[in-house]
C-alpha cells in the first residue's frame, strides 16, 4: 500500500509540474515567441542564396 501512495503521489507530482510548465509557456506567450525567432533564423537563411532567375 505505501509503494503504491509513493508512486501516486510521484505521478501527481509529474502532473503538477507539467501543467505549471504549460502555465507559464501559454501565460508568457513563449510558443509563439519561440516561432518567431525561428522563422526570422529560416529566412535569415534563405535570404541569402542566390535564386536562379530563368526567362
Amino acid at each position: 500500500m505505501q509503494k503504491l501512495l509513493k508512486a501516486l503521489f510521484k505521478l501527481i507530482k509529474i502532473a503538477l509540474i507539467a501543467v505549471a510548465a504549460l502555465f507559464v509557456i501559454y501565460f508568457w506567450n513563449l510558443d509563439q515567441k519561440l516561432m518567431g525567432w525561428a522563422y526570422k533564423q529560416i529566412n535569415a537563411m534563405f535570404d541569402r542564396k542566390k535564386v536562379d532567375v530563368v526567362f
